[in-house]
């Protein structure tokens, strides 16, 4: 701003999830009482227990729903999918939690 001429702001990211209606948040989300989660579980309504999950998958940004579709397409249950929502700080508290519940799995990245 101190400039003697002003130069526009550029975004250069991806734009899919813009109109995608999966990534869009209900109202409630942002009330009173509510807060910014660094590390979102599985919300798949079909996932097997906790005790038989074989994989978790932790991923952040738009790759959480290419690996939703491609885990609803083949119909595989016993994988877990995390998302962590902030790298800086990470969510290390957050993840060893979920990692109690999830003893006989397998935990990778992508």
């Amino acid at each position: 701003m101190r400039m003697p001429f002003r130069k526009p702001l550029v975004v250069i990211s991806p734009k899919k999830l813009l109109r995608f209606k999966g990534a869009c948040s209900n109202i409630e989300d942002f009330g009173e009482g509510t807060r910014f989660e660094m590390l979102i579980g599985d919300q798949n309504k079909n996932l097997v227990a906790p005790e038989k999950v074989r994989k978790v998958i932790f991923c952040t940004g738009q790759v959480y729903y290419d690996l939703e579709a491609k885990r609803a397409k083949d119909g595989l249950n016993d994988v877990a999918i995390m998302r962590v929502e902030s790298l800086c700080p990470f969510p290390f508290k957050e993840i060893l939690a979920q990692m109690k519940g999830y003893k006989n799995a397998k935990w990778t990245w992508a």
